[in-house]
């Protein structure tokens, strides 16, 4: 059912997408954008979706359509990729996990814990010509990388306190498809349960899974809090998303329209990447004065002990990722005065 769903879908799609059409009905008629995203609309991701679509029509001047659906109502997480690959949706912000298993393994660099020592390192990553040339790896999947977009670093939250890294150890924690944050939560001795974002809160209110990593506002806009008992200020991972498009459609844009579009795109970006931090510090602030999860915040020694026990899973994630890769990661850091 789901093929024949993506397949009756993708008729529609594919006919958009097809440059023979542009010259003719697209000089007339409206070209609509469907940008599908699987979180709420009040997270970073959804805002910056929202302002996409604002700016994207007011700079075209209404030629351009963009239509979004938030909270997985076309296509669940495990679903979209194949979805914009087949035409039946132009525009999504997968996180940047999902291209692992799409062949493009590179990727799952973005996942190693502790990769990132600050902010100012992710952006000397996905400014700069590491994030390009990843960018370049999807295009022979059919996919145009157009942006990435911060959701902010995660934390750690499970039904018992997670004070030292061993207090993982035989909990069933959620996470998403990607080789690297499964050897992630094994080198804590968790058991690693891949499963849809939208599934998370009724998996954590039956006891299907134990605990998961999320950044704040992700956990607090689907009420994981309410249904975690306490919560670690790990910082341990990055949650970060690729706006993509599909590349046929991106292509056969008339030149004049595509410019316009990739101006707020740029906008969008910076809009949404300039509230990431503080969407999460908001949502954490929420989440502590409902008094129904307890946070703890490590101390020095405890951070380093976390660190010391994930480093394994760098040197792991070599042959899938790349050396050079991890290697060049390190090489921002450093010039950004952390030792790796």
């Amino acid at each position: 059912m789901k093929f024949v769903k993506l397949l009756c879908a993708a008729a529609v799609g594919c006919m958009m997408a097809a440059p023979m059409a542009i010259s003719t009905a697209w000089a007339q008629d409206q070209i609509v954008i469907k940008f599908s995203h699987v979180v709420a609309p009040e997270t970073p991701k959804g805002k910056g979706a929202e302002k996409f679509k604002e700016l994207a029509e007011k700079l075209t001047a209404g030629k351009v359509k963009v239509e979004v659906y938030p909270n997985s109502q076309l296509y669940k997480d495990k679903e979209e990729l194949e979805a914009l690959q087949l035409g039946a949706v132009q525009m999504l912000a997968p996180s940047l996990a999902k291209f692992g298993p799409l062949g493009a393994k590179e990727f799952e660099v973005f996942d190693l814990p502790y990769i990132f020592p600050s902010k100012e390192v992710l952006q000397r990553v996905t400014k700069g010509e590491i994030g390009k040339k990843l960018f370049q790896k999807l295009e022979s999947k059919g996919i145009i990388g157009l942006a990435y977009w911060d959701n902010g670093f995660k934390i750690m939250s499970a039904n018992k306190p997670l004070i030292k890294p061993e207090d993982v150890k035989g909990l069933k924690m959620r996470i998403q498809s990607s080789k690297v944050l499964d050897a992630q939560m094994r080198a804590l001795g968790a058991l690693p349960q891949v499963m849809a974002f939208s599934e998370v809160y009724q998996a954590l209110q039956t006891g299907v899974v134990d605990g998961t990593e999320n950044p704040p506002s992700n956990m607090y806009t689907q009420k994981m809090h309410e249904v975690q008992k306490y919560a670690t200020l790990t910082d341990h991972g990055y949650l970060g998303y690729a706006v993509i498009v599909n590349k046929k459609f991106w292509e056969g844009l008339p030149a004049d329209l595509r410019g316009k579009l990739e101006e707020a795109m740029k906008e969008a970006t910076d809009y949404a990447n300039d509230i990431a931090q503080n969407e999460n510090d908001v949502a954490l602030a929420q989440m502590k004065a409902s008094g129904k999860t307890e946070f703890h915040t490590q101390t020095k020694e405890e951070r380093e002990a976390w660190i010391k026990a994930l480093k394994p899973v760098h040197k792991d994630a070599e042959s899938r990722v790349g050396k050079d890769l991890i290697e060049a990661i390190y090489k921002e850091a450093a010039a950004a005065g952390f030792k790796m």
